[in-house]
């Protein structure tokens, strides 16, 4: 089991953060149809009840990009990956469809306003997770973006460096169909309310469309 601090920085600055991790035995594939029954049944009921403007007020969004202000980021130039795939549904832009368990994480994302990291497990170095802020010139390859700026974004890192923030996710840990041991970190800027709901939530897709096992929540 994987162990996850909160770095002293980020108590001080925001207090309120809680998070869930969720730990899985999976089989991942290519496409999951009915999952993306699922997907597309959300997006068109969100784009129907949601303007550009609507993205911002949900909770966990809005707190998440206040948390970025605070550590010195700007959430209009790195945006959250909750707001980025809202955004992309109310401009018309399909989703990615990358596998099922990145597009699990996805639906997640849009249905409850978390940005969540998705990781594989078995390549995370040592047996903890700090989450921090990033510093300058910190090294960092973000997921399909290349070289990415992390300085004042949150970033779990473990012995090797950084592997994750509410923005992208590192090429090092990511996801691949050859995915078996899988951890989801759900961050809550927000505070603790929801955060067991939607924890739960993914746990119930996990066993729907990955043949999971029961798994393990651990909230922090």
């Amino acid at each position: 089991m994987i162990r996850i601090n909160i770095s002293e920085e980020i108590r001080s600055l925001w207090p309120d953060f809680h998070g869930a991790a969720i730990f899985a035995q999976v089989e991942n594939t290519p496409h999951n149809e009915e999952l993306w029954k699922e997907i597309d049944t959300l997006s068109t009921a969100y784009k129907a009840a949601h303007q550009i403007e609507d993205i911002k007020k949900n909770p966990a969004i809005a707190a998440t990009r206040e948390a970025y202000k605070k550590f010195g980021k700007d959430p209009n130039r790195y945006r959250p990956s909750s707001e980025a795939l809202c955004r992309r549904i109310l401009r018309d832009l399909p989703l990615y469809q990358i596998d099922t368990l990145v597009d699990l994480i996805n639906l997640v994302s849009i249905k409850t306003g978390y940005s969540i990291g998705g990781f594989d497990a078995d390549k995370i170095q040592g047996d903890t997770l700090t989450l921090g802020i990033g510093k300058a010139n910190e090294p960092y390859e973000g997921i399909g973006k290349g070289v990415l700026n992390i300085e004042g974004l949150p970033v779990y890192r473990d012995s090797a460096g950084g592997i994750g923030t509410p923005t992208s996710d590192h090429e090092r840990t990511k996801i691949s169909l050859s995915t078996t041991n899988f951890l989801a970190l759900i961050n809550g800027y927000s505070g603790a309310v929801g955060l067991a709901e939607a924890a739960q939530y993914m746990q119930a897709l996990l066993k729907k469309y990955t043949n999971s096992d029961d798994g393990e929540i651990i909230f922090y």
